[in-house]
């Protein structure tokens, strides 16, 4: 009896040592991940899909073989007035949200950056006016992990219900 007491408060212990560890690794940075280099818009298009459940864009559709296409696939969001206004109305929104920095803002595209709080982790968001289709296209993708519990889709549709509440 006295192994199993000794052994069930060990177990417990390095447990919380690892938690520690992996918050202390977070806080130091060790978690953002690597800024891509292969962002914006090219051909009227944004980067695709990641290759695990970690990121959502709306234009999966463009990329039928992907393996994550279904996973990815969310709506573009609408334009209210003029794409370069909505746009400026998403950057407000987004930079009203927690943890997120506007990285790059041209009149037809927005670059986020979303950081969380506890493990720092860093997820990069696009938001691209296509004047063709007269939507927002939007990708939505985590740098590291091989899912994010559904935030990047959660982020999208908190932005869309902010740029048009009567929706």
């Amino acid at each position: 009896m006295f192994i199993i007491k000794w052994l069930v408060i060990w177990s417990v212990v390095a447990i919380l040592v690892l938690i520690v560890l992996a918050v202390a690794a977070g806080q130091l940075g060790f978690l953002q991940g690597t800024a891509p280099t292969d962002l914006g818009v090219r051909d009227g298009k944004l980067k695709p899909p990641s290759m695990t459940e970690n990121s959502v864009t709306s234009q999966a559709a463009l990329y039928p073989d992907h393996p994550q296409r279904k996973y990815a696939d969310i709506a573009p969001l609408r334009v209210k007035g003029e794409g370069p206004a909505t746009i400026a109305q998403i950057k407000a929104i987004v930079e009203g949200m927690d943890g997120a920095k506007a990285v790059k803002s041209e009149p037809g595209y927005l670059y986020a950056q979303f950081t969380s709080k506890l493990m720092k982790y860093v997820d990069d968001v696009e938001f691209w006016f296509d004047p063709a289709a007269n939507v927002i296209h939007v990708r939505s993708a985590s740098r590291v992990g091989r899912g994010d519990l559904g935030v990047n889709r959660k982020r999208i549709e908190a932005v869309r219900a902010a740029l048009d509440p009567a929706r």
